[in-house]
């Protein structure tokens, strides 16, 4: 029995006479979102689809995420700036930005302090 007293057969055919389809999606190993911070990675869980009115969606149950950051994409624009701005050579001033997060300001400031 479901919450509310409904057995899943009444459900199924609740949801059926609304135009819901529900299907779980089989041996899913993994699950994969990625945002422009990183990527949530899921491991084993279980994936159920649900479509009504031509709109599907999905819900994951199960399964922890990890969260894997980005790569910072430093142009070399960037990297050009920093190091004239703070006298340092195009390696160091990659090495700054890249350990800023990008943040141009932040990295001409560590190079400042630094030296």
């Amino acid at each position: 029995m479901l919450p509310g007293g409904i057995n899943p057969k009444q459900m199924k055919a609740m949801m059926k006479k609304m135009g819901m389809e529900v299907a779980p999606i089989e041996n899913v190993t993994s699950i994969v979102i990625t945002t422009p911070g990183g990527r949530y990675v899921f491991g084993p869980a279980d994936v159920v689809a649900m479509t009504m009115q031509g709109v599907t969606t999905y819900q994951i149950s199960g399964g922890e995420p990890r969260f894997e950051p980005a790569d910072a994409i430093i142009p070399d624009e960037d990297v050009a700036l920093v190091s004239e701005q703070a006298g340092v050579s195009p390696e160091e001033a990659r090495a700054a930005l890249e350990a800023a997060g990008g943040d141009i300001a932040g990295a001409i400031l560590a190079l400042a302090e630094r030296g």
